[in-house]
């Protein structure tokens, strides 16, 4: 499930299911992105034919590049002094392989920051050279709103297994677990109690069956709201 998540509601706005033998970064060709878009990518999206399109449309990209990637330093950039000290290179590359290089002519700029929380280093390359380095850093980091995504699709959801094998019936129970966990999204958002999604989930499994008024129930899940009274009065059959 090749998607495009929208940073902003952590939603998606593209998908393209294919079989499993499809490569990441050959699924995400045709990817409607609009100039001025920023894609942030693992490193399985390192497609220098795809990143010299997207660039050529004047879509930024931040890819985590791979360690084996040949390059030449044409430029080493200063780092600040007394911020972003988790920022360790600022350079411009050229890549340096005959094959990579005809795919994408143009220079790089490559960026390696120090990942404290997980104890490792991230380099990535990036085709814009305007922003500070620790915006670069930081985009990247926001990538890990895609895992979320998907860890909440199959844990909340348990999409680990299926009940139909074939093509349709997996489709089926994909589509419509991208439809449930929308809903589950819009809801918890437009919810006045501060829900965890997790929590949303297991309240709606327990309330599935009854009759509730929904918003009321998102806004205020512990109290006990009263059904209203009815007007008409049963048995009464001949009242004005």
């Amino acid at each position: 499930m090749h998607t495009l998540l929208d940073y902003d509601g952590k939603l998606p706005i593209f998908v393209n299911i294919t079989e499993g033998s499809v490569a990441d970064n050959k699924g995400a060709y045709g990817i409607p992105l609009e100039k001025g878009a920023v894609i942030v990518a693992d490193r399985y999206y390192n497609d220098f034919p795809m990143i010299n399109v997207w660039d050529s449309s004047g879509v930024y990209f931040v890819i985590r590049h791979k360690k084996n990637l040949s390059y030449t330093s044409i430029k080493e950039r200063d780092l600040p002094e007394h911020t972003a000290q988790h920022v360790l290179k600022d350079e411009e590359i050229e890549l340096s392989n005959a094959q990579s290089k005809a795919k994408y002519p143009k220079t790089l700029r490559r960026v390696v920051v120090w990942d404290e929380r997980n104890g490792q280093t991230i380099e990535v390359i990036t085709n814009n050279f305007k922003w500070a380095a620790q915006i670069i850093g930081e985009l990247y980091k926001a990538r890990w709103e895609i895992e979320v995504f998907f860890r909440d699709v199959k844990q909340l959801l348990h999409i680990k297994t299926f009940v139909g094998t074939s093509k349709n019936a997996v489709m089926i129970q994909i589509w419509t677990a991208l439809i449930t966990i929308l809903l589950l999204k819009v809801m918890k958002a437009t919810a006045k109690y501060g829900w965890h999604l997790s929590n949303l989930v297991a309240f709606i499994r327990l309330n599935i069956f009854v009759k509730i008024e929904l918003q009321k129930w998102l806004d205020k899940p512990f109290e006990v709201h009263k059904e209203p009274l009815l007007d008409v009065i049963q048995g009464d059959l001949f009242s004005n």
